[in-house]
């Protein structure tokens, strides 16, 4: 793991003093411009723009505002070519010569497009995430970016949220694991390096529990839920280096987070001591006025700025009113100092004033982006992020010879989408189809009948009929189906988080042929599955996994790797159990099997997931003895070790993810039901059996109490050892 990088004590001395300096020289327009982000018109294009080209009336204007000092900062835009010619503008042209900061959407990668966060979670695997993050990195540095709009840190419980698609799940710890591992691999051991990106993680904050997961809805909440579940994950951002964070759309106990001096400032460069800049969510400051808390733009922008949010993305609401409110009095010139520091000094740490056109090698961008190292690097994350759910009597691994395979669905042939949500930059050049994986395995001249069936959301005319053909004449079929990137992504809320019906009606005419299936599910969410996808004889989760989609597949049905991925979000029964997620409470009367009536749960399903977190199969079959404690009592100054053995009876050697789960018995705030500690991937060989201990701390018995502190209170906990939050039996200790 490369450690988060930190600038020498003299060197932030002297960027301090030139920072300083130029504030001293600026006028109030061009403070303002520093905190002014706008769309890149000149690099959105894939060929950019080149010295020699015409300009469009947007570049001009564009062009005229940065040599007028009016821009600080573009965003979405790349180019290695065109990056030169940009930063000109501002280098050569403007009064003060103030370096451009570029800032992009790089989510999962791109060119070279991994996992998307959600399926990558899936890997549980924190190496990878770091590693995925430094590729894209590598990619976007290459391209003349300076900053990423990512890690999305935000905990989400609700599977109806599109946007779940874009972080770790539901799952606090997991969520802090990979905040700080993705902001890691982002900004890598040196700012300076043209290849590290100033990380932003997002959507500071509670955006994850948006009511009803519907996007950009309110969220209310009682601080100590924040505290306890969705602050966490920017503050572990935050402890690896992350230098900048994006407020949200949100309003917050009605309060809109992008004009919530609280959040932005009591907490964020208060308690936190953040030293880096707030950067708000698209146009989301001039929403206050949507939302009902500012009167006008000015108005917005007054209330941002004080709040804590130090530029200003699209909306030109800074530009606009920082002049007139600091003439008249409604905003001090000190706050917009305070602002503009905080941006010149994130462009100082990126050594943007030694090296302004860091990123403008055509070359090395040409070498690293689509690598042959990047590509190897998302065929294993796909992968590893690759969960399987079911597998009846051994249906898989498929044999690579002697089966004729019917490949039906949507995605089985689909390469427009398989990069995922988020994936703006894409090389659709580097797309591999199920449909190619899997010939790429079978061979050229296998058996391998590939048909549509039906579109994602329509119904084809004669593709039922060529589908259930297809399935007669196979020994097994494979059935993709599941969300497009359009129904898992930002405003992509669902009500039904289900297989669209034309989809559903598809695999019950290939069900009833009575072949084999083997559902691949392509999703960006935990979904209900209708009986016939539950039924098949085999379930991969398949998310959307990005570039090396397709052979990532195939080495997971063909049994080249083992499917090693664990889920980070709970598959519910039904749509209308949403928000579930395993760390729910109790309540004063807790679901219990045997009891119809009284109790916490809905009438048709259980109170329980149909597939919980954390669940997930292998090609090994693993069990696991009862958890075993190395003591009935912990001190509180003490530890306590938990172990379990685990027996591999099948004839594969097994990989299994055992995890450690606790449960406060009696507190003075009610505690979750189980509660993820830790966790540990060991291998079981065949036919063998393989102990494994992890061992407890006081600190991770401690909760948030009423005082908003982190206490530490005696009594009775459980603690298991089991492959998922639903399954096992725990064994008992006492805090003394």
């Amino acid at each position: 793991m490369m450690m988060a990088p930190r600038i020498a004590t003299a060197q932030a001395r002297d960027n301090l003093d030139r920072v300083n300096a130029l504030i001293a020289r600026m006028t109030i327009e061009e403070k303002a411009g520093q905190l002014n982000l706008q769309n890149d018109p000149f690099r959105w294009r894939p060929e950019g723009v080149n010295p020699g080209d015409a300009l469009d009336a947007n570049q001009e204007q564009t062009a005229e505002d940065i040599k007028a000092g009016r821009i600080g900062a573009l965003f979405n835009g790349v180019g290695a070519s065109t990056t030169r010619l940009v930063q000109d503008l501002a280098i050569k042209e403007s009064r003060l010569g103030i370096p451009l900061l570029f800032a992009a959407d790089i989510v999962h990668g791109l060119r070279t497009t991994f996992p998307v966060p959600l399926g990558e979670a899936a890997s549980w695997d924190l190496d990878l995430a770091e590693r995925t993050a430094r590729a894209a990195a590598v990619e976007g540095g290459a391209s003349g970016v300076h900053q990423t709009y990512a890690p999305m840190v935000d905990v989400a419980r609700d599977q109806r949220w599109g946007r779940v698609v874009e972080g770790a799940g539901e799952d606090v710890l997991l969520n802090n694991l990979l905040a700080a591992a993705r902001t890691k691999g982002f900004q890598g051991d040196d700012l300076t390096h043209w290849s590290s990106l100033v990380a932003t993680p997002k959507h500071f904050a509670a955006y994850g529990a948006a009511e009803a997961g519907m996007d950009y809805n309110s969220t209310d909440m009682s601080e100590l839920e924040l505290r306890s579940v969705y602050l966490p994950p920017f503050k572990a951002a935050l402890d690896a280096g992350a230098l900048s964070v994006m407020s949200a759309f949100n309003d917050l106990n009605g309060i809109p987070t992008s004009g919530n001096e609280w959040l932005l400032t009591d907490i964020l460069h208060g308690e936190w001591s953040f030293a880096g800049f707030v950067v708000s969510d698209y146009t989301s400051e001039a929403e206050l006025v949507a939302h009902g808390f500012a009167a006008d733009g000015r108005d917005a922008a007054r209330i941002a700025l004080m709040a804590g949010v130090d530029m200003s993305m699209k909306s030109g609401l800074y530009l606009e009113h920082i002049p007139g409110l600091v003439e008249s009095g409604d905003v001090p010139m000190s706050r917009v100092d305070q602002a503009v520091r905080r941006v010149l000094m994130t462009k100082a740490a990126l050594g943007l004033f030694e090296d302004p056109y860091r990123g403008s090698d055509v070359e090395t961008e040409r070498r690293v982006h689509g690598s042959r190292d990047h590509l190897a690097l998302a065929r294993e994350a796909g992968r590893k992020s690759i969960v399987m759910l079911k597998n009846e009597g051994g249906a898989l691994p498929l044999p690579k010879t002697g089966k004729k395979i019917a490949l039906i669905g949507p995605f089985g042939g689909d390469r427009a989408d398989v990069f995922g949500p988020w994936s703006i930059f894409k090389d659709t050049d580097l797309a591999v189809s199920i449909e190619q994986g899997v010939r790429a395995v079978v061979g050229a001249d296998a058996d391998l009948t590939v048909v549509k069936g039906s579109d994602v959301e329509d119904a084809l005319e004669g593709g039922i009929e060529a589908a259930v053909a297809a399935a007669n004449a196979a020994d097994v079929v494979l059935l993709a189906i599941g969300e497009s990137s359009e129904m898992s992504a930002e405003s992509k809320s669902r009500v039904d988080i289900g297989i669209p019906a034309p989809q559903l009606a598809l695999a019950e005419a290939v069900a009833a042929t009575g072949k084999p299936v083997v559902v691949l599910l392509r999703n960006g969410r935990g979904m209900e599955l209708a009986p016939v996808v539950q039924d098949a004889d085999a379930i991969l989760v398949t998310w959307f996994l990005g570039s090396e989609s397709g052979n990532a597949i195939a080495d997971v049905l063909f049994g080249d790797h083992q499917p090693t991925g664990r889920l980070p979000v709970s598959f519910p029964f039904r749509s209308g159990q949403s928000p579930f997620y395993y760390a729910h409470k109790a309540t004063g009367r807790p679901s219990k099997p045997t009891d119809r009536e009284f109790t916490s749960k809905f009438r048709e399903v259980p109170h329980a997931a149909l597939y919980p977190f954390g669940f997930g199969l292998g090609y090994g079959t693993v069990s696991y003895s009862a958890t075993t404690l190395s003591s009935a009592t912990m001190a509180r100054t003490g530890q306590i070790t938990a172990t379990a053995t685990l027996t591999n009876d099948s004839d594969r050697e097994a990989s299994e993810l055992v995890q450690l789960y606790i449960r406060d018995r009696v507190a003075s705030i009610t505690q979750p039901v189980r509660l993820l500690k830790a966790y540990r991937r060991v291998s079981v060989p065949a036919g063998r059996s393989v102990e494994v201990s992890m061992t407890l701390k006081p600190e991770d018995l401690q909760f948030m109490g009423r005082d908003l502190r982190m206490t530490l209170e005696p009594g009775l906990f459980d603690v298991w050892l089991a492959p998922d939050a639903q399954a096992g039996e725990p064994a008992q200790f006492t805090l003394g």
